[in-house]
């Protein structure tokens, strides 16, 4: 065999390889004080991270994954379609962190979230809110209170 057409079959070899290959959103999320330093002895896991398509139909407008123990999460295989995605990791007592990526056939996206503790003197209440967009909020930013209280 010739080399060219060695050259080719590689080439085509790794084009098949690459098209195999579903899309991927994939990363890790630290626990960060507002000054940005790693909170030692608490972990992420149970955070959520919400991938929503913002140019998909409503059936394919959104994944979640769920940070594991080591702080690491990725999209589920064959989970996203080609589009734009507001990736977005949340948890209860920390700031919601939010970017936007564009997904293509087999694109690879690393994302490395660091969610700040919110203060507690920091916290907002819809109690008393003039408006409905006095009522948008940060679900970290909530303090939850029985009733009566």
């Amino acid at each position: 065999m010739s080399d060219r057409r060695i050259l080719l079959l590689v080439l085509a070899a790794a084009a098949l390889m690459l098209s195999a290959c579903s899309a991927k959103i994939y990363g890790t999320v630290q626990l960060v004080d507002p000054e940005l330093k790693p909170i030692e002895g608490v972990s992420p896991q149970g955070t959520v991270v919400n991938m929503i398509n913002t140019t998909a139909k409503v059936e394919n407008a959104s994944t979640s994954a769920i940070v594991d123990e080591k702080g690491k999460f990725e999209s589920e295989k064959d989970s996203l379609v080609p589009g734009k995605y507001k990736v977005e990791a949340s948890r209860i007592g920390y700031e919601t962190e939010t970017y936007a990526v564009e997904m293509k056939g087999s694109t690879r996206e690393k994302i490395e979230f660091k969610l700040k503790k919110i203060q507690e003197g920091q916290r907002r209440s819809i109690e008393g809110a003039s408006s409905d967009a006095d009522k948008i909020i940060n679900p970290g930013e909530v303090n939850i209170r029985p009733p009566g209280m």
